[in-house]
């Protein structure tokens, strides 16, 4: 292990708010860092101070003569009608075979590299970025938020690339996930200071929790002490013959001191309204066809979403889950078929970049105002705007001034001024640390009304989603297996993808016969009738896992409750195996 970035005794300071306070730390090539602390702790202007774009108001960074530092580029670093082929051997000076080598890594066929690069989706530019910057053979990545609208087999390729790296990362991110897959150490940047911890983020925050409760207790048992040695000495200092005892026990008491709870920082509170639980079909669509007058984006959409559901639309970016999601808040019109909301759904709208088109000179307070529902008091308002950390003379500032966090957080403040029983979430997540999406799933898992979401966090679409929708292939259909279920097919068709491209890379020849069996017609019949057998058996059980869920809450009795919970696994292990069939049969169908 050699140590090639350090920062020593930093200070940085904006304003009246001190980011850097006497922080150090060392990055060695061979760690896989992530960086994590609250919005504003000072993250980004960290990861700047080391790449050398911002300077230190005191203190030192002192890199190594071996360090080859590397970082993903946000800005467009292409030119003008160049290819992608074209920008990596200019970016790199590599040759063409390595060019095309590294390409592969990350998925990009052999045709894109002869097509412009900025013709390309983000996702995909964001590939081109990842293969140029391994082409410089770095020894130290520093990666600030990566995953930031990269849908979930960007981020797969990304975590495959960065756990076959062999230098060090340094790596800003809030998706837990995303952090636990690809870093073993964990750095925590809060109140000025940082913290290295050798352990992946989940290891972190449940080590953190387990010091902040034993700091707690002592505090605790301190206040107690000293609530005593007060007593004590307030009743003896006045007599002659305990005044010496009296002076002892306060010299006592003067030594007692509490300690600095670890993560006692102010936190995000989200509470949604509370709404009467409701049951039925809270969205039905009929041969639905979405998308725009020159481009169709999906037809014959047949779905029905029920009441109290949380709904995760999941599926690569640019295959329609924002046209779909645009179209069922109906602002924008459907191209054929039919949706109708149930009776009495009031919905609310989170637009995944609503934040920047708020209105520039309103205060925060004019806002939440603006926006809480008829009826609201000034001091609901305050509640609210509190909970979201907009207190003090934050509640005055103009919003042009706010951060992207804070706008994303001013948003969901309005939405919890509303009175809405159903919420259409288009990536809730971004922006925000990971206590806050923490906080922002815990919210919505208590939330009694409808919730239809897309989020690339797969620890937040894990924690929320009760029901998965796939855009697909110009296909909006309801996913009959679990968000990890689909996970688990997506990897696995990555893998497959990875498998087939580096066989036949560099022999063309091969590329015709190389494919998926063609089924004939009788059998794929006959494989779509089992699948459909397979979807009634996995609903079946699942009603009956609800069904005896809903018995668990009734009971009283320790041992019929034990024969329930018996039931329930013998009932989940079922589930997963008929699941694991249903994907076995699927990727046959699909030719995986």
């Amino acid at each position: 292990m050699a140590v090639v970035l350090q920062i020593q005794d930093a200070f940085k300071r904006y304003g009246e708010q001190e980011l850097l306070d006497g922080a150090s730390c060392a990055l060695p090539d061979d760690q896989k860092v992530g960086l994590i602390g609250r919005n504003g702790a000072g993250k980004s202007t960290f990861c700047r101070v080391l790449l050398g774009d911002e300077e230190l108001d005191a203190g030192e960074v002192v890199r190594s003569k071996k360090l080859r530092l590397g970082y993903l580029r946000q800005h467009d670093p292409f030119e003008e009608g160049e290819t992608v082929l074209g920008f990596l051997q200019r970016d790199s000076g590599q040759p063409e075979w390595r060019c095309g080598e590294i390409a592969w890594q990350f998925q990009l066929p052999d045709p894109m590299l002869d097509q412009p690069v900025r013709s390309l989706s983000g996702g995909w530019q964001t590939r081109v970025k990842l293969a140029a910057l391994l082409l410089h053979d770095p020894n130290l990545l520093i990666l600030d938020e990566p995953t930031n609208f990269l849908d979930l087999r960007t981020q797969m390729l990304l975590e495959e690339f960065l756990q076959g790296f062999r230098g060090g990362c340094l790596i800003v991110s809030h998706d837990r996930a995303f952090l636990k897959r690809t870093c073993d150490h964990t750095l925590e940047i809060s109140r000025g200071k940082m913290t290295m911890f050798p352990g992946d983020v989940d290891a972190y925050l449940e080590n953190l929790a387990e010091r902040r409760e034993h700091d707690l207790r002592v505090n605790a048992a301190t206040l107690t002490k000293r609530k005593q040695l007060e007593k004590f000495i307030n009743k003896n200092r006045a007599n002659a013959n305990t005044a010496s005892q009296a002076r002892s026990k306060s010299k006592q008491l003067e030594r007692l001191e509490l300690i600095e709870v670890q993560g006692e920082e102010a936190s995000v509170a989200f509470s949604f309204p509370v709404v009467d639980p409701r049951q039925g079909v809270a969205l039905r669509t009929e041969q639905l066809s979405i998308g725009y007058p020159a481009n169709e984006v999906a037809t014959k959409i047949q779905l029905e979403i029920d009441h109290g559901s949380r709904t995760g639309i999941v599926g690569d970016n640019g295959q329609g889950k924002t046209t779909f999601l645009r179209t069922i808040c109906e602002s924008l019109q459907p191209l054929e078929g039919s949706m109708k909301w149930g009776y009495g759904c009031q919905v609310g709208v989170y637009a995944q970049h609503v934040y920047t088109t708020l209105p520039e000179n309103q205060s925060v307070d004019d806002y939440l105002h603006y926006q809480a529902a008829a009826g609201t008091t000034i001091q609901q308002v305050k509640d609210v705007a509190g909970s979201l950390l907009f207190t003090g003379d934050l509640v005055e500032k103009k919003i042009k001034v706010l951060s992207g966090g804070e706008r994303a957080r001013l948003v969901l403040a309005g939405l919890l001024l509303q009175k809405h029983n159903v919420l259409i979430l288009d990536e809730p997540g971004n922006h925000l640390d990971v206590e806050s999406v923490e906080a922002l799933a815990d919210a919505l898992c208590r939330y009694q009304g409808t919730v239809i979401f897309t989020s690339h966090d797969r620890h937040f679409m894990r924690r929320v989603a009760t029901a998965v929708i796939e855009v697909r292939d110009g296909r909006v259909v309801s996913y009959p297996a679990s968000y990890d279920d689909y996970v688990y097919r997506t990897r696995k068709e990555l893998e497959a993808g990875l498998r087939a491209e580096h066989t036949t890379r560099g022999t063309p020849d091969s590329v015709a016969t190389t494919g998926a069996r063609k089924l004939g017609g009788r059998e794929e019949r006959e494989l779509q009738k089992k699948h459909k057998a397979v979807e009634r058996k996995i609903a079946k059980l699942d009603d009956e896992k609800k069904a005896i869920n809903a018995q668990l809450l009734q009971v009283t009795e320790a041992k019929e409750a034990q024969q329930l919970h018996e039931k329930l696994a013998g009932l989940t292990s079922e589930v997963e195996q008929l699941e694991e069939e249903w994907l076995e049969i699927f990727n046959e169908l699909e030719g995986v």
